[in-house]
């Protein structure tokens, strides 16, 4: 098979944000506990308690923005319980997820020390569900006023006189579900209400987030943009890949060549889908002036035999590099509205980048195409043309995007297929391409990394293209996605 891919790289486009490459952690399973926050007195060598092995790893990923601390979880969490001395938190039982004793060790203190050691911003998801103005109001001061208030000289106690200028904030999560059930006319009047009492306090204006919809729910995206669009800075939307029915979803790793051909068919649904929710916010916002953050996605399998139902612990295969390369191709398409994305989840939940057992870590395939995807972020888009054969599923059979900065053109390219590799002609146009560099991930599709064998699926050097009058041949084995930096 063959398929050519053209980048003109003439006329710089709009920047690629490097949140589009955003992360999610929730109080879920081991994402959290043993997987980012293992407590200061640990064997496990960490630093105010964040396992080194995790942040070192997160920060050669140069992780933008992080998440917490839900999710669901979001809806029941009240952040005074997490504050103040460790052993004196208010314990609780996590009803989402798992039936588990939460212990409130890893609170608001703990989350910005996270972000701190891995470089990234923090994105706190607020209490709407079960919490109230008031209490969203004053997490908003005690982490950002610089002032000598009550509950300023609360952050003071707890060891940090000087504010975190937290910039993002969601209200609410999944409203229209386990955040509330309720109706769009029903959040868009309370949206309004929560963001008007979230103060600015110094030069730390808010960003905004509103709970945007469930998959191609557009109705919730009109109401929102109809009551509320002028109060907000982005709304979300999430949307998971599910290859098979809900209470059936399918096995991580022991899937077939039609599973793995639904579940590409099912990312690929992404792009459309947000499509329609960008549509509906130009008719209310022709200027563009709302961003759309998908705060969720990823794939979503059953859980590994013998695991708790309600942790989401799931393997990650070459399938889940491909869905990963696919998602982050269209995401930086769409460039000019998607203003943020956060993989769900970062560390041991659904689609993670790194899986631990106890004093072990891995990198999942995921990882690694984050990894070679890293040039785009705040790079500016390249407009590119594919040409491929579609796929039996319908989806073209190769994916791909293109960006430059610092006067490197960066070209991310994915062979979808699960069995036939393709050749590629690809051609930058306005660019002289004396160097080329390449990095490449593939393997069968449900290769993945283990405890024991860690190291089965990683990058190499990628040198299978060959200069010709038709531009740069490659070939791309089946089930693969490739990295190529172009340099004069």
């Amino acid at each position: 098979m063959s398929a050519s891919i053209h980048v003109d790289a003439r006329r710089p486009g709009t920047a690629i944000s490097r949140n589009i490459y955003g992360h999610f952690s929730e109080h879920l399973g081991r994402c959290i506990y043993g997987g980012l926050f293992v407590g200061k007195d640990s064997p496990i060598p960490n630093v105010n308690g964040m396992r080194s092995d995790v942040v070192n790893a997160l920060k050669k990923l140069e992780v933008p923005v992080l998440r917490w601390p839900g999710g669901c979880f979001a809806d029941e969490y009240h952040w005074r319980d997490g504050i103040g001395p460790q052993e004196q938190r208010r314990r609780m039982v996590n009803t989402n997820w798992g039936g588990v004793v939460e212990d409130n060790s890893f609170g608001t203190h703990e989350f910005l020390e996270l972000c701190r050691q891995i470089g990234c911003a923090p994105y706190i998801n607020a209490n709407v569900g079960s919490g109230n103005v008031r209490e969203m109001a004053e997490w908003v001061e005690y982490l950002n006023s610089d002032g000598d208030s009550t509950v300023a000289r609360e952050r003071w106690a707890n060891g940090s006189r000087e504010p975190f200028h937290v910039k993002f904030w969601g209200v609410g999560n999944e409203s229209w579900g386990c955040g509330g059930n309720m109706r769009p006319e029903f959040y868009a009047d309370l949206y309004k209400q929560y963001q008007t009492f979230c103060r600015t306090y110094g030069r730390d204006r808010l960003y905004r987030i509103a709970c945007g919809p469930s998959g191609d729910d557009t109705r919730w995206t009109e109401v929102l943009m109809e009551r509320a669009g002028k109060h907000l800075d982005a709304l979300t939307m999430h949307y998971y890949t599910v290859p098979g029915p809900w209470e059936n979803k399918g096995s991580a790793t022991g899937f077939t060549k039609e599973a793995y051909d639904i579940t590409i068919e099912k990312a690929n649904r992404i792009e459309a889908i947000l499509e329609s929710h960008l549509a509906v916010m130009d008719r209310f916002d022709p200027d563009h002036r709302v961003g759309l953050i998908i705060d969720e996605w990823g794939t979503w399998y059953d859980v590994e035999p013998g695991t708790n139902p309600g942790f989401l612990y799931q393997q990650n295969t070459m399938r889940d590099a491909m869905v990963a390369a696919l998602s982050l191709n269209i995401f930086n398409a769409h460039a000019d509205r998607l203003v943020m994305a956060n993989i769900a989840q970062m560390v041991n939940v659904l689609q993670a980048v790194i899986l631990t057992d106890g004093e072990k870590m891995l990198l999942t395939p995921t990882y690694h195409v984050f990894d070679l995807f890293r040039p785009h972020m705040d790079a500016n888009l390249l407009g590119t043309a594919v040409f491929a054969d579609t796929m039996a599923n319908g989806v073209r059979q190769v994916s791909a995007s293109a960006s430059v900065k610092d006067g490197a053109v960066t070209v991310t390219a994915a062979n979808l297929d699960f069995e036939r590799e393709t050749e590629l002609v690809l051609n930058v146009e306005g660019k002289e391409t004396a160097a080329v560099e390449g990095r490449i991930l593939t393997g069968a599709p449900d290769a993945h990394n283990d405890f024991g064998s860690e190291h089965t699926v990683e990058p190499a050097p990628f040198t299978a293209f060959r200069r010709t009058e038709r531009g740069l041949v490659l070939t791309l084995p089946a089930c693969s996605v490739a990295a190529l930096t172009f340099r004069a």
